[in-house]
Formats: C-alpha cells, structure tokens, sequence
C-alpha cells in the first residue's frame, strides 16, 4: 500500500490575488478554479509536481460556519496565525531574490539551518508564512 500527498490547503482571503502571487511570481500552475455557494476554490500546482496540488481556499471554506467562526477564522489569518507549506528549490538564493523583488514580505533571508537545509521566508498576500529550502550540500 503507498499513501501519497495529493492536496494541501491554504486559506486567503483575496483569491486574485493569491493567484498572482502563486501563479505569477512562484511559477505555479493553475489546475481549477471552482465557484460553489458563493465561494470560489483556486488550485494551482508544481509543473514538477503533477500529482501535488495546493487549493486557495476561503478562511472558513464551511457553508454551517457560524459568523462569529467565520470571523475568528478572519482575524487569525489576518495576523499570519494560520500555517503555511515549505516548497523545497534547487536555489533558495535565486527564490529569494525573485520573490523578494515581486515585492512579497519578508521574514527570513536565505539562511543555513543546523538541519541541514538552506531556507528563507515570505508572506503570501494573506498573510500565510511560506518557506523555501533547499537541501545543504555534503
């Protein structure tokens, strides 16, 4: 038996743009986007990886969500509470740099880890923390 990732999600609050930031200055693939009782699923994906996919979703993608749910759910992502993915590079220096310029917030330069990975930090446009490593060579 082999169990494999297939999605993972992210919640943002203006699927325009996430899309522009994942699409546009991650290079990632849009695969769907879907509109269902007024809420819209954005999936995008790694050329590399084609069966990954990452689906943009509303904060509390729960049509039985209570407003004061709905609410806390906001605010959270509003802070950055919620968590992000790590995408893993060949070049975290050069990810770096090309995200950085798009404009993202930072919250790590490309820094070697006592891990074993080289990695840095970003904001996507809701606020989410994304990493970037990129395995250390031995």
């Amino acid at each position: 038996m082999h169990i494999k990732l297939s999605q993972c999600f992210i919640a943002v609050d203006d699927r325009d743009k996430a899309l522009a930031f994942y699409r546009d200055v991650l290079g990632l693939e849009v695969r769907n986007d879907v509109a269902f009782e007024g809420m819209r699923w954005v999936t995008v994906g790694s050329p590399a990886q084609p069966d990954v996919e990452i689906v943009l979703e509303p904060p509390l993608a729960n049509p039985n969500a209570s407003p004061a749910d709905q609410q806390a759910m906001a605010e959270l992502l509003a802070k950055g509470m919620l968590r992000g993915v790590i995408f893993s590079t060949d070049d975290c220096d050069a990810a770096f740099e090309r995200i950085r310029a798009a404009g993202a917030e930072v919250l790590q330069e490309p820094v070697d880890q006592p891990y074993g990975v080289r990695d840095c930090a970003f904001r996507d446009p809701a606020g989410n923390m994304l990493r970037f490593h990129q395995p250390r060579k031995r």
